[in-house]
């Protein structure tokens, strides 16, 4: 098992054609997004303008989770719908999508073997948060999109702030997690049908 702490002054912030994206994590380490070479990616992102396209992603799976705002998808002959605050679409990356609204969101890129599910709490003051994994082969990351935790990992505390992602690997335990502030947390849980190599 592996625990590791992404703290939010290390991660880099960039520009598209419709606002800003910081990718959190990538993996194999070594890909680029831009080649499509990774088995999953989790970014966030923010839409400044009114209407936008979505780039075309072969091969990839996506999951958006709206943090701030709303926006509606409209996937060209497939489905629309609309997102508001903790709301959530999943579509493949090949579709023609477009968007009007504008919001903050979360993202999971899968691909292939690889899958991936969301979840959000806004968890408040001193409650108490209990979490289990399921494989031992699965990553677990948790993003805190304001506020401030503590978690519990194997009788030792980490401290995690607004903007940090916690990393764990191969977690069988139970998680025991309490926001010190007002917390919003984005859970991402990531497994492949067959294990990841040990790191």
């Amino acid at each position: 098992m592996k625990v590791e702490i992404i703290k939010s002054h290390t991660l880099k912030k960039n520009t598209w054609s419709g606002g800003t994206t910081t990718q959190f994590f990538i993996y194999p380490h070594s890909a680029e997004y831009s080649k499509l070479n990774f088995d999953f990616r989790l970014s966030m992102a923010t839409v400044a303008i009114k209407e936008s396209v979505f780039t075309s992603l072969p091969g990839v799976s996506r999951k958006l989770l709206v943090l701030e705002g709303e926006i509606t998808l409209d996937h060209e002959n497939r489905h629309q719908k609309k997102l508001g605050r903790f709301d959530m679409d999943e579509f493949e990356g090949d579709w023609k999508t477009s968007s009007v609204g504008k919001c903050t969101d979360f993202n999971l890129m899968t691909k292939e073997e690889t899958t991936g599910k969301l979840i959000v709490f806004d968890s408040k003051q001193n409650e108490n948060i209990q979490y289990s994994m399921k494989n031992k082969e699965d990553w677990l990351f948790i993003y805190n999109y304001s506020g401030s935790i503590s978690v519990e990992v194997n009788k030792k505390t980490h401290v995690i702030d607004a903007g940090d992602l916690l990393i764990i690997r191969e977690r069988t335990n139970t998680l025991h997690i309490k926001p010190v502030k007002d917390s919003i947390l984005v859970f991402a849980e990531i497994t492949k049908k067959q294990p990841y190599e040990s790191i």
